[in-house]
């Protein structure tokens, strides 16, 4: 989930430090793009600022990285990327060369040009076509790629392999049956209920928890949470019968169906906890789930995994993960020095390194029991060499059968007509907190009213937050 983004009126003090900035950039104070001897300086963000391990390998990678592109000097930020302080930066042409930033943003950066175009660096290191091109969808404008993925995540749905099997949802050789929908994802559960006596899914409802898992289920019914006015404005748009829908879906798994855990109020460590105990049926996760579920000793032939089930209205997935920006002041020699840089440490190809940190990666998982065989999100497609080692690797190394988790891999080597959705752009962790209150509400009250809970979330949502963005 997204950091939590402060939330305060602007002020004239804002206003000043951003002017500032750009007086400064105006008068060219900012870092000079060459060094005295000719060499293309860069500098580098997100740089641990504390003595230790974490210091010591980033330092390690700039004397290698320089020892090899003697055309290139590579000198330290130790600057984090956060919202607010980013846009007064960028603003004054004063981020580093290179700086890291997520998916849930990029849109944002790019569409304010605050990105330089990586494309024809990209396209001379052969790396244009190496990306997965889902992703890059999200990453690129006209045509031209502004930002390079290097992780990944997207959401489809766990299950519990004993429960489905006594259920009946399971075929022979051990591959789940997929539901292709919210409402066979609810037919789904009440089977298990039914075999298991267990509830068929698990949904979190607090922590800020509920509302990023809720997320692509609205999505899915239609939902749009926010949009932006041509003043720049940011409205909340989720006071909808398609938000109401979504919300009755939620109400429904426990008053309808009876398939959910007795308590309402259920956090993130909750809802790992119950399905790792055999207290849930199915849940919405990632690809990373079985790392939560080591701790309750679930063993790793009781995980599954398989894809997103669609709504009514559209099949969308969440997606989140990382990914590097060059500054829109870097010039074209910057720019491919800090392609050069990145693709040091993420690229398609197979290295000694990528050997090396995937073996010890997962021979880690298999020393703590964890599931081994799970393909997660690749920023590379499957064409690239890594991505056709990492699989084999993980194929190699399974630890239960394949079959377990064979949909979900299928469904990230190839989405076909799924949407893959980023968090929302603004207040990300103020709506989510609205939203667990939301379906605290209908999960608490038989006859809760999901028009009237939506409305006032709504309002809350714009009144608290929207209308108090400074940045």
């Amino acid at each position: 989930m997204m950091k939590n983004n402060k939330i305060k009126k602007i002020t004239a003090v804002a206003i000043s430090v951003i002017m500032a900035a750009m007086m400064l950039s105006a008068c060219g104070s900012g870092s000079p793009s060459k060094s005295a001897d000719g060499k293309t300086i860069i500098t580098v963000g997100d740089w641990p600022s504390k003595d230790g391990i974490e210091k010591d390998n980033m330092e390690d990678s700039k004397a290698k990285f320089e020892a090899a592109n003697s055309d290139i000097e590579v000198k330290p930020d130790s600057w984090q990327f956060e919202l607010k302080s980013f846009y007064a930066k960028a603003a004054g042409g004063q981020l580093p060369t290179v700086y890291k930033t997520n998916f849930t943003e990029a849109p944002q950066i790019i569409a304010s040009g605050y990105s330089s175009d990586l494309t024809a660096a990209l396209e001379k290191y052969k790396l244009a076509d190496k990306f997965n091109k889902n992703i890059m969808r999200l990453v690129s404008k006209d045509g031209k790629v502004f930002a390079f993925p290097y992780a990944a995540y997207a959401f489809g749905m766990a299950y519990n392999v004993d429960l489905m099997e006594q259920a009946g949802l399971m075929d022979a050789d051990g591959t789940p049956k997929q539901p292709k929908d919210w409402s066979e994802v609810a037919e789904f559960a009440v089977q298990i209920k039914e075999a298991t006596g267990k509830p068929g899914i698990a949904f979190p409802t607090a922590s800020n928890f509920g509302g990023w898992v809720f997320m692509p289920v609205a999505w899915s019914y239609g939902v749009s949470f926010m949009e932006q006015d041509s003043d720049g404005k940011w409205k909340a748009t989720f006071d909808t019968p398609e938000a109401v829908e979504a919300l009755q879906y939620i109400k429904d798994l426990k008053w309808k169906y009876d398939v959910l855990p007795a308590n309402s109020i259920v956090t993130g460590e909750d809802y790992y906890r119950i399905f790792g105990t055999n207290g849930a049926g199915m849940i919405i996760a990632a690809g990373d789930v079985p790392n939560m579920l080591t701790q309750y000793d679930m063993k790793p032939e009781q995980i599954g995994m398989m894809a997103m089930p669609a709504g009514p209205k559209k099949h969308v997935t969440l997606l989140g993960g990382n990914l590097y920006a060059v500054s829109q002041s870097a010039d074209a020699d910057q720019v491919d020095a800090a392609v050069r840089w990145i693709m040091n440490a993420n690229n398609p190809e197979i290295t000694d390194s990528v050997k090396s940190e995937n073996e010890k990666e997962i021979a880690k998982k298999l020393e703590r029991n964890e599931l081994v065989g799970i393909k997660s999100m690749r920023v590379w497609n499957e064409n690239a060499e890594s991505t056709k080692y990492i699989n084999d690797l993980i194929d190699s190394k399974a630890n239960a059968n394949i079959n377990h988790v064979k949909l979900y891999n299928d469904f990230m080597a190839n989405m076909g007509d799924c949407e893959l959705h980023t968090e929302e752009p603004m207040c990300a962790q103020e709506l989510y907190s609205i939203l667990d209150s939301c379906i605290q509400s209908v999960l608490e009250d038989k006859n809760a009213d999901c028009a009237e809970i939506l409305k006032k979330g709504c309002s809350d949502f714009q009144s608290n937050y929207l209308d108090n963005i400074d940045y």
